[in-house]
């Protein structure tokens, strides 16, 4: 290729980015007036409900870059705290190519996450493990099927936190090329069970959500939403259970008064159960009162679902704030659970703290909350409640020093190794 050419090349390509950027700026330009316009309405009321104050940042970037460095950084609650001395504990901003309202008040998060769907619906559904869903979703188990599926999904969920500048090369097309394969993969499946329920008598033989919807639903139920469905059902979060428990490794490690505490519970319950010899069931890993503690307290300072996101359906008037209409709304849960307003040194570990506090709260909501409160709660607790007592009474640990990382998932920044020995 001559020089000429290789020119005529690099402009044009230029050119289709300054025509991309043009573009988003314009339309954020006519989205600004109208918002503008809503702000100028509700602020004629002076004794109604208030716009909430804050900033929509760059053009197309917004403040995406700030929040995303503010949480890769040492002190990843900066960006909340710094907005909510400017502006209050309910903040607009626009973030992740979406204007947000952002919430760190413990009382409107519980407004918003327990209203009906005319109001607010999910931006993002909850989650349980991949392994689960994909079984419990679409009957796909161990496999090639399974692996390049939840490939795929790895490569979507990374795209969720990423800016929102949709050019070749970039993490968001990567993201929504993996979703489209998604897709196609799921929509196969469909067909599958399709033509075996055809040649069934009895039609669609029932294992899974997809059976169910191909059963009951209306032809205006395509093959392709029921796919799309299926898969904004896996997000985010799919190892929420992993992190959690964890976590509480990484704190009991560095808290041996909490450790020992925990130690003598469960040993207390395997040596009765071992006097009487009955075998342990679910209700009694649960019944530990100190381990609870132990998991609620992880669940508090870990905050495995940093947030949850909904989109108002119409404009919602929540404590003197007005929420509009297609805007996003961010329950920021990790603000409201390391504030001093709800909690005394929120940044110390201490499950004593919970020996007197209802943990039926709205400033303690790390699951969502409301009608579409995560499925896996009971299990996440189970979970943890059966991995920490067979920790506890089977073996002694050490752990090496690590990092909690806290963006765009929690996780640990070395995986937490663990120096271990049985008792």
């Amino acid at each position: 290729m001559d020089i000429s050419s290789s020119l005529l090349l690099l402009s044009f390509f230029l050119l289709v980015i300054i025509i991309f950027i043009f573009n988003k700026i314009n339309g954020l330009r006519t989205s600004s007036t109208s918002k503008k316009k809503l702000i100028e309405n509700v602020s004629t009321h002076s004794h109604g409900p208030r716009f909430p104050q804050g900033s929509l940042g760059w053009p197309v970037l917004g403040e995406t870059i700030e929040f995303v460095s503010s949480a890769y950084s040492d002190h990843p609650e900066s960006f909340m705290d710094k907005r909510r001395l400017m502006y209050g504990r309910v903040f607009k901003s626009h973030i992740f190519g979406t204007a947000t309202i952002v919430s760190t008040d413990a009382e409107v998060n519980k407004a918003v996450l327990q209203s009906d769907s005319t109001a607010f619906v999910p931006f993002y559904p909850k989650t349980v493990a991949f392994k689960v869903l994909a079984k419990a979703l679409i009957s796909v188990e161990k496999g090639e099927e399974f692996e390049e599926l939840k490939e795929e999904f790895e490569q979507f969920i990374r795209g969720l936190m990423s800016l929102p500048i949709n050019l070749p090369g970039t993490q968001l097309r990567r993201s929504l090329q993996a979703k489209k394969k998604m897709v196609k993969q799921v929509e196969k499946i469909i067909e599958g069970k399709v033509k075996r329920a055809k040649s069934n008598e009895d039609g669609v033989v029932v294992k899974d959500v997809v059976d169910v919807l191909l059963k009951d639903s209306s032809e205006n139920l395509t093959h392709n939403l029921i796919a799309n469905n299926m898969i904004d059902m896996m997000i985010p979060g799919h190892d929420s259970v992993p992190v959690l428990i964890t976590l509480a490794v990484k704190f009991l490690s560095d808290s041996p008064t909490a450790l020992h505490f925990l130690t003598e519970e469960n040993m207390e319950l395997k040596s009765l159960k071992e006097l009487t010899g009955e075998q342990l069931y679910w209700n009694d890993y649960l019944s530990l009162p100190f381990t609870q503690k132990v998991i609620t307290e992880t669940l508090r300072m870990g905050n495995v679902i940093i947030g949850v996101m909904r989109k108002a359906m119409k404009d919602v008037e929540i404590k003197g704030y007005v929420i509009p209409k297609g805007w996003c709304f961010l329950a920021y849960l990790r603000s409201v659970h390391l504030d001093k307003l709800y909690y005394d040194s929120p940044y110390k570990f201490n499950p004593w703290r919970w020996q007197e506090r209802d943990m039926n709260t709205s400033s303690f909501s790390p699951f969502g909350g409301g009608q579409r409160l995560c499925p896996g709660l009971d299990l996440a607790r189970l979970e943890a409640s059966i991995f920490l007592h067979h920790l506890v009474t089977r073996f002694r640990w050490v752990a090496e020093e690590d990092t909690i990382i806290n963006f765009p998932t929690v996780h640990m920044k070395n995986k937490l190794p663990i120096w271990i020995k049985r008792r």
